[in-house]
């Protein structure tokens, strides 16, 4: 059931569901999560449950502010609270340690539990409603089925879950792909999943370069090297092997879509073509609603144009590599 997320009374029927241990959809500026309360585990199980995750494959806990943070790690690290300063609220997750015997199931049983504070004003208001309620914290990964292109309007949530789940409607997400993730842990800031936030602003405002993941780093969400992916398949390609490869195909291509920077010449009659934008924030915002777009098309392939190996493209190329199954 889609509700106005803008109504103070349906953000009070939200908190009141989360209270009772029950789900509610909501919107963030990067993508919609689907939220229990964190401090539930009972509640945390059945957003493993509805999405068919892992239970090993930790997720997002969501606080309405720093002080909300306490509640799920014993001491936040100055490194975390450096990056806590210079971007909460906003698109960045830092992992912490996680304060024992509290959120276990929401951080996949690791001793590390990932927080963040979104910027969104329907998320806001339903943290800090939640909060006057006693819930510290909402555990919430994307609102889609595990593995498949996250939402970025209620409408796709809806499509997803039916109308039995509560949808907070606050509009399409302004970013449009999910938050970086800094493991805050040790010595030096790790980077373990790209978004919107640049390295280089998340080294300066760290004040020390990011270092690479290893083994011992913490399972982070949407890291695995197949995700957000569409039901067709999806190829990422060069501009000149794009080109070439629509250059041999037939007068009626069909099922074929294209997702390019520019619109390429002698396209075959029948192939769906998407204009990416040129600029990365732009591409963000769109990408998943694109992909949801021709999927709903029912096309059988999508070759996507790979993005500049620019920086601020990180993000964006980062979820169609994985859309992409990895390759």
């Amino acid at each position: 059931m889609i509700a106005d997320g803008l109504d103070g009374g349906v953000i009070e029927r939200a908190a009141d569901r989360l209270a009772a241990g029950d789900l509610v959809a909501f919107p963030t500026e990067t993508v919609y999560g689907l939220g229990a309360r964190a401090d539930d585990d009972a509640a945390t199980a059945k957003i493993f449950t509805l999405k068919g995750r892992p239970a090993a494959h930790p997720l997002i806990v969501h606080v309405a502010d720093r002080a909300g943070a306490d509640a799920f790690t014993a001491s936040m690290p100055d490194l975390a609270e450096r990056l806590v300063e210079a971007f909460w609220p906003g698109p960045l997750t830092v992992i912490v340690g996680r304060r024992p015997g509290v959120a276990a199931a929401a951080a996949g049983g690791q001793s590390t539990i990932g927080l963040r504070c979104p910027a969104h004003p329907v998320a806001h208001a339903l943290l800090v409603a939640a909060a006057a309620r006693g819930v510290a914290g909402v555990a919430a990964p994307s609102a889609n089925r595990f593995g498949r292109v996250s939402p970025t309007t209620a409408a796709h949530v809806a499509g997803e879950f039916g109308d039995d789940l509560l949808v907070l409607d606050g509009g399409a997400c302004r970013l449009g792909i999910e938050s970086a993730i800094v493991d805050c842990t040790g010595e030096w800031p790790v980077l373990l999943r790209p978004g919107t936030l640049t390295a280089a602003r998340i080294e300066a405002a760290a004040g020390r370069p990011l270092a690479g993941a290893t083994q011992a780093s913490p399972r982070a969400p949407g890291t695995l090297d197949s995700h957000y992916a569409p039901r067709a398949k999806l190829r990422l390609m060069a501009g000149p092997m794009l080109r070439s490869a629509l250059g041999v195909l037939g007068q009626e291509a069909l099922q074929l879509a294209v997702y390019s920077r520019s619109v390429p010449s002698g396209v075959a009659t029948g192939v769906r073509h998407r204009r990416m934008p040129a600029r990365p924030e732009q591409a963000a915002h769109e990408l998943f609603a694109v992909l949801r777009e021709l999927d709903g098309e029912g096309v059988h392939l999508i070759w996507v144009e790979e993005p500049p190996a620019d920086p601020e493209w990180d993000g964006v190329r980062d979820r169609l590599r994985r859309a992409a199954g990895g390759l």
